[in-house]
Protein backbone atom coordinates (compact mmCIF):
# COMPACT_ATOMS: atom_id res chain seq x y z
CA UNK A 1 0.00 0.00 0.00
CA UNK A 2 2.91 2.35 0.64
CA UNK A 3 4.13 1.59 -2.90
CA UNK A 4 0.66 2.37 -4.28
CA UNK A 5 0.58 5.67 -2.36
CA UNK A 6 3.93 6.78 -3.76
CA UNK A 7 6.63 9.28 -2.70
CA UNK A 8 6.48 10.29 0.94
CA UNK A 9 5.35 6.88 2.14
CA UNK A 10 7.56 5.11 4.62
CA UNK A 11 7.33 1.76 6.40
CA UNK A 12 9.26 1.63 9.66
CA UNK A 13 10.24 -1.32 11.89
CA UNK A 14 9.81 -3.62 8.92
CA UNK A 15 10.93 -7.23 9.23
CA UNK A 16 13.45 -7.94 6.48
CA UNK A 17 12.91 -11.64 5.83
CA UNK A 18 12.64 -13.76 2.70
CA UNK A 19 8.88 -13.15 2.45
CA UNK A 20 9.14 -9.38 2.81
CA UNK A 21 12.05 -9.25 0.36
CA UNK A 22 9.78 -11.09 -2.10
CA UNK A 23 7.17 -8.36 -1.61
CA UNK A 24 9.72 -5.57 -2.02
CA UNK A 25 10.97 -7.15 -5.24
CA UNK A 26 7.41 -7.59 -6.52
CA UNK A 27 6.67 -3.89 -5.94
CA UNK A 28 9.86 -2.97 -7.77
CA UNK A 29 8.93 -5.24 -10.67
CA UNK A 30 5.62 -3.37 -10.87
CA UNK A 31 7.43 -0.05 -11.22
CA UNK A 32 7.94 1.17 -7.65
CA UNK A 33 11.24 2.67 -6.55
CA UNK A 34 12.05 1.69 -2.97
CA UNK A 35 14.99 2.61 -0.77
CA UNK A 36 15.58 0.17 2.08
CA UNK A 37 17.82 1.18 4.99
CA UNK A 38 17.94 -1.41 7.76
CA UNK A 39 14.30 -1.74 8.91
CA UNK A 40 12.93 1.31 7.09
CA UNK A 41 11.53 1.23 3.55
CA UNK A 42 11.14 4.60 1.80
CA UNK A 43 9.00 4.87 -1.33
CA UNK A 44 10.53 7.20 -3.96
CA UNK A 45 8.23 6.30 -6.88
CA UNK A 46 4.84 4.61 -6.85
CA UNK A 47 3.79 1.42 -8.59
CA UNK A 48 3.06 2.35 -12.21
CA UNK A 49 2.23 0.66 -15.49
CA UNK A 50 5.26 -1.60 -16.06
CA UNK A 51 6.30 -3.32 -19.21
CA UNK A 52 6.08 -7.08 -19.53
CA UNK A 53 7.65 -8.41 -16.35
CA UNK A 54 8.14 -11.55 -14.27
CA UNK A 55 7.72 -11.75 -10.50
CA UNK A 56 9.29 -14.57 -8.50
CA UNK A 57 7.48 -14.64 -5.15
CA UNK A 58 9.75 -17.44 -3.87
CA UNK A 59 7.88 -19.02 -0.92
CA UNK A 60 5.43 -16.19 -0.19
CA UNK A 61 1.76 -16.92 -0.81
CA UNK A 62 0.80 -13.45 0.42
CA UNK A 63 3.15 -11.82 -2.09
CA UNK A 64 1.96 -13.72 -5.14
CA UNK A 65 -1.71 -13.14 -4.36
CA UNK A 66 -1.36 -9.40 -3.76
CA UNK A 67 0.96 -8.95 -6.76
CA UNK A 68 -1.38 -10.89 -9.04
CA UNK A 69 -4.26 -8.55 -8.24
CA UNK A 70 -2.12 -5.40 -8.61
CA UNK A 71 -0.74 -6.59 -11.97
CA UNK A 72 -4.32 -6.80 -13.25
CA UNK A 73 -4.51 -2.99 -13.09
CA UNK A 74 -2.17 -2.69 -16.09
CA UNK A 75 -2.53 -3.60 -19.78
CA UNK A 76 0.81 -5.39 -19.96
CA UNK A 77 1.35 -9.06 -19.11
CA UNK A 78 2.96 -10.11 -15.84
CA UNK A 79 4.17 -13.66 -15.21
CA UNK A 80 4.17 -14.74 -11.57
CA UNK A 81 5.84 -17.83 -10.15
CA UNK A 82 7.56 -19.14 -7.05
CA UNK A 83 9.34 -22.11 -5.54
CA UNK A 84 8.09 -25.71 -5.66
CA UNK A 85 5.97 -25.22 -2.54
CA UNK A 86 4.35 -22.04 -3.84
CA UNK A 87 3.52 -23.73 -7.13
CA UNK A 88 1.13 -25.98 -5.18
CA UNK A 89 -0.78 -23.11 -3.55
CA UNK A 90 -4.33 -22.43 -4.81
CA UNK A 91 -4.83 -19.37 -7.04
CA UNK A 92 -7.98 -20.19 -9.02
CA UNK A 93 -10.50 -18.24 -6.88
CA UNK A 94 -8.48 -15.05 -7.39
CA UNK A 95 -7.95 -15.78 -11.09
CA UNK A 96 -11.70 -16.29 -11.59
CA UNK A 97 -12.45 -13.00 -9.83
CA UNK A 98 -9.97 -11.10 -12.02
CA UNK A 99 -11.47 -12.59 -15.18
CA UNK A 100 -15.01 -11.70 -14.06
CA UNK A 101 -13.86 -8.08 -13.67
CA UNK A 102 -12.60 -8.03 -17.25
CA UNK A 103 -8.96 -8.92 -16.75
CA UNK A 104 -7.01 -11.89 -18.00
CA UNK A 105 -5.51 -14.47 -15.66
CA UNK A 106 -4.26 -17.91 -16.69
CA UNK A 107 -3.09 -20.36 -14.02
CA UNK A 108 -1.31 -23.71 -14.20
CA UNK A 109 -3.97 -26.17 -13.08
CA UNK A 110 -5.27 -23.58 -10.64
CA UNK A 111 -1.83 -22.81 -9.20
CA UNK A 112 1.29 -20.78 -10.13
CA UNK A 113 2.94 -20.09 -12.51
CA UNK A 114 0.34 -17.75 -13.95
CA UNK A 115 0.02 -14.85 -16.40
CA UNK A 116 -2.16 -11.83 -15.66
CA UNK A 117 -3.06 -8.58 -17.43
CA UNK A 118 -5.76 -5.89 -17.29
CA UNK A 119 -7.01 -3.25 -17.44
CA UNK A 120 -9.67 -3.90 -14.81
CA UNK A 121 -12.10 -1.01 -14.53
CA UNK A 122 -14.11 -2.29 -11.55
CA UNK A 123 -17.65 -3.43 -10.86
CA UNK A 124 -19.27 -6.27 -8.90
CA UNK A 125 -17.29 -9.45 -8.22
CA UNK A 126 -17.83 -12.72 -6.41
CA UNK A 127 -14.88 -14.47 -4.75
CA UNK A 128 -14.69 -17.66 -2.72
CA UNK A 129 -13.29 -17.16 0.76
CA UNK A 130 -13.18 -20.64 2.23
CA UNK A 131 -9.63 -21.35 1.01
CA UNK A 132 -7.90 -18.09 1.96
CA UNK A 133 -8.85 -14.56 2.97
CA UNK A 134 -5.86 -13.38 0.91
CA UNK A 135 -7.98 -13.53 -2.25
CA UNK A 136 -10.39 -11.00 -0.77
CA UNK A 137 -7.59 -8.81 0.62
CA UNK A 138 -5.91 -8.75 -2.81
CA UNK A 139 -9.11 -7.57 -4.50
CA UNK A 140 -9.68 -4.95 -1.83
CA UNK A 141 -6.20 -3.52 -2.24
CA UNK A 142 -6.50 -2.79 -5.97
CA UNK A 143 -10.17 -1.74 -5.82
CA UNK A 144 -9.61 1.99 -5.02
CA UNK A 145 -7.45 2.35 -8.15
CA UNK A 146 -10.11 1.06 -10.55
CA UNK A 147 -12.30 3.44 -12.55
CA UNK A 148 -15.61 2.32 -11.04
CA UNK A 149 -14.56 0.84 -7.71
CA UNK A 150 -15.33 -2.75 -6.73
CA UNK A 151 -18.27 -4.35 -4.92
CA UNK A 152 -17.12 -7.62 -3.37
CA UNK A 153 -19.47 -10.50 -2.53
CA UNK A 154 -17.74 -13.31 -0.61
CA UNK A 155 -19.03 -16.78 -1.42
CA UNK A 156 -18.76 -20.04 0.52
CA UNK A 157 -17.85 -18.56 3.88
CA UNK A 158 -14.61 -16.84 4.92
CA UNK A 159 -11.63 -18.19 6.84
CA UNK A 160 -9.03 -16.07 8.65
CA UNK A 161 -11.47 -13.16 9.07
CA UNK A 162 -9.14 -10.93 11.15
CA UNK A 163 -6.72 -10.73 8.22
CA UNK A 164 -9.47 -9.00 6.25
CA UNK A 165 -9.97 -6.59 9.15
CA UNK A 166 -6.29 -5.64 9.19
CA UNK A 167 -6.31 -5.16 5.40
CA UNK A 168 -9.13 -2.65 5.71
CA UNK A 169 -7.53 -0.91 8.70
CA UNK A 170 -4.25 -0.37 6.85
CA UNK A 171 -6.06 0.75 3.68
CA UNK A 172 -7.79 3.44 5.73
CA UNK A 173 -4.45 4.59 7.18
CA UNK A 174 -3.33 5.18 3.60
CA UNK A 175 -6.48 7.17 2.79
CA UNK A 176 -8.67 4.60 1.03
CA UNK A 177 -12.38 4.11 1.75
CA UNK A 178 -13.86 0.67 2.49
CA UNK A 179 -17.58 0.38 3.16
CA UNK A 180 -18.80 -2.68 5.03
CA UNK A 181 -22.22 -3.67 3.67
CA UNK A 182 -22.48 -7.03 5.47
CA UNK A 183 -19.46 -8.02 7.61
CA UNK A 184 -17.40 -10.82 6.04
CA UNK A 185 -19.89 -11.07 3.19
CA UNK A 186 -20.24 -7.81 1.20
CA UNK A 187 -17.95 -4.81 0.85
CA UNK A 188 -18.00 -1.73 -1.37
CA UNK A 189 -14.76 0.08 -2.23
CA UNK A 190 -15.27 3.28 -4.26
CA UNK A 191 -12.60 4.85 -6.47
CA UNK A 192 -10.07 6.88 -4.50
CA UNK A 193 -6.33 7.45 -4.19
CA UNK A 194 -3.93 6.08 -1.64
CA UNK A 195 -2.23 8.92 0.26
CA UNK A 196 1.39 8.79 1.44
CA UNK A 197 1.78 7.90 5.11
CA UNK A 198 4.29 6.80 7.71
CA UNK A 199 3.43 3.30 8.89
CA UNK A 200 5.12 1.75 11.92
CA UNK A 201 4.83 -2.04 11.88
CA UNK A 202 3.46 -3.22 15.24
CA UNK A 203 4.33 -6.35 17.20
CA UNK A 204 3.57 -9.40 15.03
CA UNK A 205 1.50 -11.93 16.94
CA UNK A 206 2.10 -14.66 14.36
CA UNK A 207 5.78 -14.68 15.29
CA UNK A 208 5.16 -13.73 18.91
CA UNK A 209 3.05 -16.87 19.39
CA UNK A 210 6.17 -18.98 18.82
CA UNK A 211 8.16 -17.01 21.38
CA UNK A 212 5.33 -17.31 23.89
CA UNK A 213 5.13 -21.05 23.23
CA UNK A 214 8.85 -21.27 24.04
CA UNK A 215 8.31 -19.33 27.26
CA UNK A 216 5.37 -21.58 28.21
CA UNK A 217 7.40 -24.75 27.69
CA UNK A 218 10.91 -23.76 28.74
CA UNK A 219 10.77 -20.54 30.73
CA UNK A 220 9.77 -19.27 34.12
CA UNK A 221 8.81 -15.65 33.57
CA UNK A 222 9.49 -13.82 30.32
CA UNK A 223 8.73 -10.28 29.14
CA UNK A 224 8.47 -9.36 25.46
CA UNK A 225 8.76 -5.71 24.48
CA UNK A 226 7.10 -4.23 21.42
CA UNK A 227 4.47 -1.80 20.16
CA UNK A 228 0.85 -2.91 20.46
CA UNK A 229 -1.07 -0.34 18.41
CA UNK A 230 -4.57 -1.76 18.22
CA UNK A 231 -4.51 -3.03 14.65
CA UNK A 232 -6.68 -6.16 14.45
CA UNK A 233 -4.51 -9.28 14.49
CA UNK A 234 -6.21 -12.65 14.60
CA UNK A 235 -3.18 -14.34 16.13
CA UNK A 236 -3.53 -12.13 19.20
CA UNK A 237 -6.01 -14.84 20.21
CA UNK A 238 -2.98 -16.85 21.39
CA UNK A 239 -2.98 -14.73 24.56
CA UNK A 240 -6.52 -15.88 25.37
CA UNK A 241 -5.58 -19.47 24.51
CA UNK A 242 -2.63 -19.37 26.91
CA UNK A 243 -4.85 -18.05 29.70
CA UNK A 244 -7.34 -20.87 29.09
CA UNK A 245 -4.42 -23.30 29.39
CA UNK A 246 -3.55 -21.82 32.79
CA UNK A 247 -0.73 -19.49 31.72
CA UNK A 248 -0.67 -16.07 33.36
CA UNK A 249 -0.50 -13.23 30.81
CA UNK A 250 0.09 -9.61 31.89
CA UNK A 251 -0.35 -7.01 29.10
CA UNK A 252 1.17 -3.54 29.24
CA UNK A 253 1.18 -0.78 26.62
CA UNK A 254 4.61 -1.67 25.23
CA UNK A 255 5.21 -5.17 26.60
CA UNK A 256 3.63 -8.38 27.81
CA UNK A 257 4.73 -10.93 30.37
CA UNK A 258 3.88 -14.63 30.64
CA UNK A 259 4.30 -17.08 33.50
CA UNK A 260 3.45 -20.76 32.92
CA UNK A 261 2.44 -23.48 35.39
CA UNK A 262 4.15 -26.88 35.55
CA UNK A 263 1.05 -28.56 34.13
CA UNK A 264 -1.22 -27.08 31.46
CA UNK A 265 -4.97 -27.29 31.35
CA UNK A 266 -6.61 -28.60 28.20
CA UNK A 267 -9.51 -27.44 26.07
CA UNK A 268 -11.02 -27.20 22.61
CA UNK A 269 -9.77 -24.39 20.38
CA UNK A 270 -11.24 -23.37 17.02
CA UNK A 271 -8.45 -21.77 14.98
CA UNK A 272 -10.49 -21.03 11.87
CA UNK A 273 -9.61 -17.34 12.07
CA UNK A 274 -5.97 -17.88 13.07
CA UNK A 275 -4.54 -20.96 11.32
CA UNK A 276 -0.92 -19.91 11.93
CA UNK A 277 -1.52 -20.65 15.62
CA UNK A 278 -1.82 -24.36 14.85
CA UNK A 279 1.92 -25.16 15.21
CA UNK A 280 2.63 -23.19 18.43
CA UNK A 281 -0.53 -24.53 20.09
CA UNK A 282 0.04 -28.14 19.02
CA UNK A 283 3.57 -28.31 20.42
CA UNK A 284 2.34 -27.35 23.89
CA UNK A 285 1.25 -31.00 24.16
CA UNK A 286 4.87 -31.93 24.92
CA UNK A 287 4.28 -30.52 28.42
CA UNK A 288 2.23 -32.37 31.05
CA UNK A 289 -1.41 -31.40 30.85
CA UNK A 290 -4.90 -32.28 29.71
CA UNK A 291 -6.04 -33.05 26.16
CA UNK A 292 -5.80 -30.23 23.60
CA UNK A 293 -8.37 -30.33 20.78
CA UNK A 294 -7.81 -28.10 17.74
CA UNK A 295 -10.62 -27.60 15.20
CA UNK A 296 -11.57 -25.41 12.25
CA UNK A 297 -8.23 -25.42 10.42
CA UNK A 298 -8.81 -27.56 7.34
CA UNK A 299 -7.31 -24.65 5.33
CA UNK A 300 -4.01 -25.27 7.16
CA UNK A 301 -3.60 -28.25 4.81
CA UNK A 302 -3.08 -25.72 1.98
CA UNK A 303 -0.17 -23.82 3.54
CA UNK A 304 3.53 -24.38 2.74
CA UNK A 305 2.81 -27.99 3.63
CA UNK A 306 -0.15 -29.93 5.00
CA UNK A 307 0.42 -28.72 8.54
CA UNK A 308 -2.23 -30.91 10.12
CA UNK A 309 -0.72 -34.07 8.67
CA UNK A 310 2.90 -33.06 9.36
CA UNK A 311 2.17 -32.19 12.99
CA UNK A 312 0.36 -35.49 13.48
CA UNK A 313 3.18 -37.52 11.95
CA UNK A 314 6.07 -35.78 13.69
CA UNK A 315 4.60 -35.23 17.17
CA UNK A 316 3.64 -38.91 17.29
CA UNK A 317 7.36 -39.70 16.94
CA UNK A 318 8.12 -38.11 20.30
CA UNK A 319 5.41 -39.90 22.23
CA UNK A 320 2.35 -37.63 21.99
CA UNK A 321 -0.93 -39.46 21.36
CA UNK A 322 -2.25 -37.62 18.30
CA UNK A 323 -5.54 -38.11 16.46
CA UNK A 324 -5.69 -36.45 13.05
CA UNK A 325 -9.06 -35.12 11.93
CA UNK A 326 -9.97 -33.43 8.65
CA UNK A 327 -10.07 -30.01 10.28
CA UNK A 328 -7.64 -30.38 13.16
CA UNK A 329 -5.94 -32.50 15.81
CA UNK A 330 -6.56 -34.08 19.20
CA UNK A 331 -3.35 -34.15 21.26
CA UNK A 332 -3.00 -36.12 24.49
CA UNK A 333 0.25 -35.37 26.35
CA UNK A 334 2.14 -38.18 28.05
CA UNK A 335 1.48 -38.14 31.84
CA UNK A 336 4.91 -36.73 32.59
CA UNK A 337 5.32 -34.78 29.38
CA UNK A 338 7.76 -35.65 26.60
CA UNK A 339 11.26 -36.33 27.97
CA UNK A 340 13.69 -37.57 25.32
CA UNK A 341 16.80 -36.93 27.37
CA UNK A 342 20.25 -35.88 26.23
CA UNK A 343 22.10 -32.61 26.61
CA UNK A 344 23.38 -31.99 23.10
CA UNK A 345 21.55 -29.65 20.77
CA UNK A 346 21.24 -28.19 17.31
CA UNK A 347 19.31 -25.81 15.23
CA UNK A 348 18.60 -28.52 13.36
CA UNK A 349 19.56 -30.24 16.65
CA UNK A 350 17.93 -29.16 19.90
CA UNK A 351 18.35 -30.35 23.41
CA UNK A 352 17.99 -29.78 27.10
CA UNK A 353 19.00 -31.20 30.42
CA UNK A 354 15.83 -33.29 30.95
CA UNK A 355 17.61 -36.64 30.94
CA UNK A 356 14.91 -39.03 32.14
CA UNK A 357 11.40 -39.88 31.00
CA UNK A 358 9.36 -41.46 28.25
CA UNK A 359 9.77 -41.44 24.48
CA UNK A 360 12.29 -42.67 21.93
CA UNK A 361 15.79 -41.28 21.79
CA UNK A 362 17.54 -39.41 18.94
CA UNK A 363 14.33 -38.43 17.14
CA UNK A 364 14.43 -36.55 13.83
CA UNK A 365 11.51 -34.18 13.26
CA UNK A 366 10.98 -33.43 9.57
CA UNK A 367 9.71 -29.88 9.03
CA UNK A 368 9.16 -30.54 5.29
CA UNK A 369 10.80 -27.20 4.42
CA UNK A 370 8.08 -25.25 6.24
CA UNK A 371 9.39 -22.33 8.30
CA UNK A 372 6.65 -22.52 10.94
CA UNK A 373 7.10 -26.27 11.31
CA UNK A 374 10.85 -25.87 11.77
CA UNK A 375 10.49 -23.24 14.47
CA UNK A 376 7.72 -25.08 16.28
CA UNK A 377 9.64 -28.37 16.29
CA UNK A 378 12.79 -26.64 17.58
CA UNK A 379 10.79 -25.22 20.49
CA UNK A 380 9.30 -28.64 21.22
CA UNK A 381 12.84 -30.06 21.13
CA UNK A 382 14.07 -27.41 23.56
CA UNK A 383 11.63 -28.85 26.10
CA UNK A 384 11.87 -32.53 25.23
CA UNK A 385 15.62 -32.87 24.98
CA UNK A 386 17.75 -34.50 22.34
CA UNK A 387 16.26 -34.37 18.83
CA UNK A 388 17.13 -33.18 15.34
CA UNK A 389 14.96 -30.83 13.25
CA UNK A 390 15.38 -30.58 9.48
CA UNK A 391 15.43 -27.55 7.16
CA UNK A 392 16.95 -24.91 9.44
CA UNK A 393 17.32 -22.54 6.47
CA UNK A 394 13.52 -22.22 6.21
CA UNK A 395 13.36 -19.92 9.25
CA UNK A 396 14.68 -17.10 7.04
CA UNK A 397 11.26 -16.98 5.34
CA UNK A 398 9.63 -15.24 8.30
CA UNK A 399 12.03 -15.08 11.27
CA UNK A 400 15.72 -14.88 10.23
CA UNK A 401 16.92 -14.38 13.81
CA UNK A 402 14.95 -17.30 15.27
CA UNK A 403 17.90 -19.52 16.20
CA UNK A 404 19.99 -16.66 17.61
CA UNK A 405 17.02 -15.33 19.59
CA UNK A 406 16.31 -18.75 21.08
CA UNK A 407 19.98 -19.07 22.06
CA UNK A 408 19.88 -15.61 23.65
CA UNK A 409 16.89 -16.75 25.73
CA UNK A 410 18.84 -19.80 26.88
CA UNK A 411 17.86 -22.40 24.31
CA UNK A 412 20.44 -25.03 23.45
CA UNK A 413 20.49 -25.09 19.64
CA UNK A 414 23.40 -25.86 17.31
CA UNK A 415 23.21 -25.40 13.56
CA UNK A 416 24.66 -28.35 11.68
CA UNK A 417 26.18 -27.42 8.32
Amino acid sequence: MASLAGPGSRVQDALISDDTVSTINACRALGAELNTVRSTIQVDEAISAPGHTCIDAANSGTTIRMATALAALFPTTTTLTGDASLQKRPMQPLADAIVSLGGSCHTTDGCPPLKVSGVIRGGPVEVYGEVSSQFVSALMMFAPLTQHGVDIHIQGGLVSKPYLDITMAVMRRFGATVRTVVPYLRYSIPPSQYRPADFVVPMDFSTLSLILAAATLCGKDMTVQGTIDGLPQGDEAFLDILERLGVRVDIEETSLRVSAPDKLEGGTFNLGNSPDLLPPLAILAVKPGDTIRITGVSHARLKETDRISVLAQELTKIGIDVTENEDGLILRPPPGGVRLGGSRASGSRTGGSRASGSGPKDVTLDSHGDHRMFMAFCIAGMYAGECTVTDAESAAVSYPDFVSDMKRLGGNLILER
